[in-house]
């Protein structure tokens, strides 16, 4: 709420400025402006006034037609408070999205609108460099005048849903509505601010009152910043908390004061209750510094903090930012369908996440989805289950955190119900059984049998069974009255399956004469083949009507095999009149020529038939990918081995992920090619496909899976080619990889070039390259090229990187040029041993010859290896010797051109010993030495000597000089009456000589007979009587915590000690441990209680005397919090 108290004041003079504030204040809910604001709202909210307990609702929509990202909104009150991470029953907040306008509207709901609600609000939307946001006002008005007897202290509550010590006072529950009354403003001007600077903290409420102030909150604090009263200084803090800390979940955060007295006792709360020390909150002190550490910050730490030093207390608040859950595993679009489950699946980036899921913009949740939504948390993974998809479930599904979305399509379709065998007809004769059979796709459904129209009902003759996907109607003992057409409806499906049911009716008749034996077949007609066609596993029974007198012999054969048997799978049934040639579970070996002879002694018939055996199609047989895509891949695949006797109609194809076993259908109807192109794929994900075939009978086995393959986009075109080198015939390029490459990755390059002017490109390498570099050779000299490259992975070649201009195929002439490392431009020095290495670039075109020199003379040393490539040379020494040392000569020569640089090598090691060491003088404690160089200086100068002494007596060296730059000195301090040798170490670069020069004579420091007569030594008297240095203190301790009182006594002889409780002698008691470290006395009591006070004394006692000290010990008990509200 914007502090604008001066236009809510009624009496307060005209002349008053109403920019009195100090220019450095921004309103709250107003931040700076960023630095580059532009105009994406569309809609902005505004400022409105809200009922206390209602709802209330802001609206703001965000145009993203012209953003390159999807905009951050953040919504904030004041001038900092995040009200997303506030998120919950009283703040809630929505997001929707217009594709057809490419609107965003962003929505934040206030439920039950509270006083703390009311101040000022601003609205932020973000996208990567472009920004906006508007501020708007909340105030809050009662909904009825408040009791007259109020609590004046529950009137003072603070802002924000924190705790009690959360936010600013709030003094709006205070007020009243009052009626206007028709007042002349008073003539004489008053000023308000002039009296509030003057009255006491008590009266500012009344005065408010008096002049019509109503916002006591904006009131106090511009009458803070106008009093500008230096703040009271504390007596127990010199440094108190901030008023506000912020840390993220999860981190740790330190509140710190410093007290002024070091030894003061401090307590920390949270919520006005006491924190104990625990791994979570952790206590430090150092010095006048007092540190509150909270490690691992959850939700249940945002709260208010105090700090407690005797009587006085400070205060502030800490905010806990809930870092964004980000969706790692998008939403697949589910294609389905009436009646199957349906799953969304969507992982988060952190356990526990909440995660909000919508259809079409409206929310799905437990209370509203009821039994047709399940909810299921695993881990990281949510998951929305519909039980049974209906066509009202077909829309977009949203997935919502506080740190992403995403959404899927749900597509349902309606269930086609297959026939897998249809009924047949029947001709039976009276008191047989007729069984009509049917078996449809789908096992749960039912149907109903009609007879001529009429449904049939089951008696003890006619029996309707359902087994599986296998629909049977029974007729037993079958009469006349049974014929007719007989129907299967399945149950919701406009579908119906006919057959009819013949009777056959035997008549005898009695012929006098002989009549030729006849065939009577259905089938028969003008072609001269029967053709029978049968379903494989179902039952053929053929029912051969037979006439002749007398009754006439029948033969069944299939091809030159006689049919005789009487029972098994395929046999021979033969009546008086009636023969039947019946296969069970008819199989592909049954198909083939059948033929039936009938004969008696008036003739013969005979009758030829081919029975076709049809069955579902074989799998297709090799599936594979052929070409993958972005989001899509195109499959083929061979047609079945075998058809199944019946024309392929179609295939049905269906794939899924590697690792995952659920298959997705692709397509409900079938479909006649055998390439497909499969879309909505994601890019870099594995995939497998298998396809089925579809004939008249019905569907085949699933074919074999493809091998995984996934849906992968030639990347971008390469980036950066340039010309590196050209000579006569070669030209070679560089180029950098592409911007994008995708999850395919780069399998390598491929370079193509042509003549200027043709189109006829050649490709310059067989394989593909994996450097970013090239050279490509046989060019004809003097032509003009162009040259392109393409980046090639399994989805294919990308589009090319093509130079600009041609490159004309000839040498440039360039002079040799050695580039000297800064390293070699001055000597190189080397120990004996060590290797070297040097590498030295050059250029120059064409090549140029390369050679090496030493003093001079052309370098033909065999120790010394050279490598010489076309851009740089390398000399290299194994094992230097100081016959290395010398200038070493570079030459780089092209025709007449040339190019030189010297380098000087030393090779040094350490030095030879100093020569000729004596002693030339000696005087007094003083001896003079003096030494020749070494003859052998290591191939480098001498820095100085080392030079050590050593008595006769002894024999131990000790340096006298390092870095003695002269080849003389003078050793000093020497010691009467001994004798001295001395010896020296030479010093160079390397260090010391291995070997010393030793003084060939020595230095003998003679007494002078000067005596000595020392005082006779007088024995101090160290005898005292006991006297207590430092006493013992009152102390206060807390019961059940370990303690110890300290003293320190001196005297001599050593005193006896004794401790003392209440003036009686402390004895063994194991409670008790005595200790006297160098005079320094600690009695330490174990876990004291509240018998263990009182006045505890330490006596020491010896032969001169005595002393004493004591000192009270307090020992209290912490109560409990429960018992201390009780009291």
């Amino acid at each position: 709420m914007q502090p604008a108290v001066a236009d809510a004041q009624p009496t307060v003079a005209s002349n008053e400025p109403r920019d009195e504030l100090p220019p450095d204040e921004i309103v709250p809910g107003e931040d700076p402006q960023l630095s580059q604001l532009t105009g994406l709202f569309v809609s902005k909210p505004e400022s409105a006034t809200a009922t206390k307990g209602k709802d209330i609702t802001f609206v703001a929509k965000v145009d993203s037609s012209n953003l390159t990202r999807k905009p951050n909104m953040k919504w904030l009150k004041g001038k900092w408070l995040d009200l997303c991470s506030k998120a919950g029953k009283h703040l809630q907040f929505k997001e929707t999205y217009d594709r057809n306008t490419k609107i965003y509207t962003y929505e934040m709901s206030i439920i039950k609108v509270v006083d703390g609600d009311a101040g000022g609000y601003r609205c932020e939307v973000t996208s990567k460099d472009k920004c906006d946001s508007c501020t708007f006002e909340v105030s809050v008005q009662a909904v009825q005048e408040e009791q007259q007897q109020h609590n004046i202290l529950e009137a003072f509550k603070r802002s924000g849903d924190a705790g009690e010590d959360a936010g600013d006072l709030d003094f709006s529950a205070l007020l009243k509505k009052r009626e206007k009354k028709n007042k002349e403003m008073p003539k004489e001007e008053v000023d308000v601010w002039e009296i509030l600077k003057e009255a006491r903290p008590c009266d500012y409420e009344k005065i408010a009152f008096e002049y019509g102030i109503t916002d006591l909150r904006g009131m106090l604090k511009r009458l803070k910043k106008m009093r500008k009263v230096e703040p009271k200084k504390s007596d127990a803090f010199l440094k108190k908390l901030d008023p506000a800390y912020s840390v993220d979940k999860g981190r740790r955060i330190q509140l710190s004061v410093e007290v002024a007295d070091p030894n003061a006792p401090i307590k920390w709360l949270k919520n006005g209750q006491e924190i104990k020390p625990s791994a979570k909150y952790v206590f430090e002190s150092v010095g006048n510094k007092r540190t509150l550490t909270i490690n691992k910050c959850n939700l249940s730490d945002d709260a208010a903090y105090e700090c407690v030093v005797g009587e006085e207390k400070c205060f502030t608040e800490v905010f806990v930012k809930e870092p964004p859950v980000t969706i790692t595993k998008l939403l697949d679009d589910v294609h389905t369908v009436v009646g199957e489950k349906v799953e969304f699946e969507v992982e988060v980036s952190e356990e526990g996440a909440n995660v909000k899921w919508m259809k079409d913009g409206v929310e799905l949740n437990r209370e509203t989805a009821g039994s047709k939504y399940r909810f299921k948390k695993d881990g990281k993974r949510h998951i929305l289950i519909i039980n049974e998809a209906t066509k009202e479930d077909i829309g977009m599904y949203y997935a919502f955190t506080n740190g992403g979305e995403s959404k899927a399509e749900l597509e349902v379709e309606d269930k086609e119900l297959e026939v897998l065998q249809s009924i047949a007809d029947l001709t039976v004769k009276a008191a047989e059984q007729a069984v009509f059979k049917c078996e449809v796709s789908d096992e749960k459904v039912t149907g109903k049998w009609f007879k001529d129209g009429v449904e049939v009902k089951p008696s003890d003759r006619i029996k309707m069974t359902h087994i599986g996907r296998t629909h049977k109607l029974t007729i037993n003992d079958v009469k006349p009255t049974d014929a007719g057409d007989y129907t299967f409806v399945p149950d919701g499906y406009a579908l119906s399956l006919s057959a009819k049911l013949n009777f056959l009716e035997i008549k005898i008749d009695y012929v006098p004469r002989q009549e030729p034996p006849k065939i009577h077949l259905d089938t028969t007609g003008s072609s001269s083949k029967n053709i029978i066609t049968v379903v494989a596993g179902n039952k053929l029974r053929l029912d051969v009507e037979i006439t002749g007198d007398p009754a006439p012999t029948v033969c069944w054969m299939k091809g030159d095999n006689v049919l005789s048997e009487a029972e098994g799978r395929v046999r021979v049934e033969t009546r008086k009149t009636l023969s039947s040639f019946v296969i069970e579970g008819a199989e592909k070996e049954d198909e083939g020529h059948y033929s039936i002879t009938v004969t008696n002694p008036a003739g013969e018939d005979k009758a030829e038939l081919f029975v076709k055996i049809v069955d579902v199609p074989n799998p297709p047989e090799n599936v594979k990918c052929i070409s993958v895509g972005e989001d899509s891949s195109t499959i083929t695949w061979d047609p079945p081995a075998f058809d199944g006797g019946v024309p392929v109609k179609g295939y049905l194809m269906e794939r899924k992920k590697v690792g995952s076993s659920r298959w997705t259908k692709l397509n409900f109807d079938v479909y006649e090619s055998t390439t497909y192109e499969a879309k909505k794929m994601i890019e870099g994900v594995l995939y497998e496909m298998r396809v089925f075939a579809v004939n008249g009978i019905g569907i085949s086995q699933p074919s074999a899976s493809s091998k995984p393959f996934m849906p992968i986009a030639p990347t971008s075109e390469p980036t950066r080619l340039t010309v590196d080198d050209v000579t006569d015939s070669t030209c070679a390029l560089k180029w950098r990889p592409p911007e994008k490459v995708g999850a395919g990755g780069i399998d390598g390059y491929i370079i193509e070039y042509c003549k200027e002017g043709s189109d006829q490109w050649v490709q310059a390498n067989e394989t593909p390259v994996e450097k970013n570099q090239y050279r490509v050779k046989g060019l004809p000299v003097g032509e003009k090229m162009l040259f392109r490259v393409v980046a090639v992975n399994i989805a294919g070649r990308s589009p090319p990187a093509t130079l600009s201009q041609a490159v004309t195929i000839r040498e440039i002439m360039e002079n040799p040029k050695i580039r000297l490392p800064r390293q070699l431009r001055t000597k190189l020095i080397r120990v004996v041993g060590e290797k070297v290495n040097l590498v030295i670039p050059f250029q120059g075109k064409p090549r140029p010859v390369v050679t090496w020199f030493k003093d001079g003379v052309l370098l033909e040393d065999k120790t010394v290896g050279i490598r010489t490539s076309e851009v740089d040379t390398i000399l290299f020494i194994r094992s230097t010797e100081r016959a290395h040392s010398g200038k070493y000569t570079l030459s780089v020569q092209i025709e007449n051109m040339s190019d030189s640089a010297d380098i000087h090598i030393q090779i040094v090691e350490k030095p030879g010993p100093p020569i000729s060491v004596h002693v030339t003088d000696v005087w007094g404690f003083n001896a003079a030495l003096e030494w020749k160089p070494p003859k052998d200086d290591g191939n480098c100068e001498i820095i100085g000597y080392c030079i050590q002494k050593a008595d006769l007596k002894t024999k131990e060296w000790f340096t006298v000089y390092e870095h003695n730059r002269r080849p003389s000195c003078t050793v000093s301090d020497l010691v009467m009456g001994n004798e001295y040798s001395f010896r020296v170490f030479s010093e160079n670069i390397c260090g010391h000589s291995d070997e010393a020069g030793i003084s060939k004579n020595t230095a003998v420091i003679s007494k002078t007979g000067l005596d000595y007569n020392p005082t006779p030594f007088k024995e101090r008297d160290k005898t005292s009587s006991p006297k207590f240095t430092a006493p013992l203190v009152d102390r206060s301790v807390v019961a059940g915590y370990t303690t110890a009182i300290s003293c320190a006594v001196r005297g001599f002889p050593k005193p006896k000690i004794i401790w003392m409780k209440n003036n009686m002698i402390i004895g063994e008691d194991p409670k008790f441990l005595m200790q006297n470290n160098q005079g320094v006395l600690t009695l330490n009591i174990r876990k004291p209680g509240l018998f263990d006070g009182g006045r505890y004394s330490c006596k020491a006692v010896n032969d001169l005397g005595e002393d004493q000290v004591e000192c009270k010990l307090e020992v209290r008990v912490v109560q409990e919090k429960g018992e201390e509200a009780k009291k």
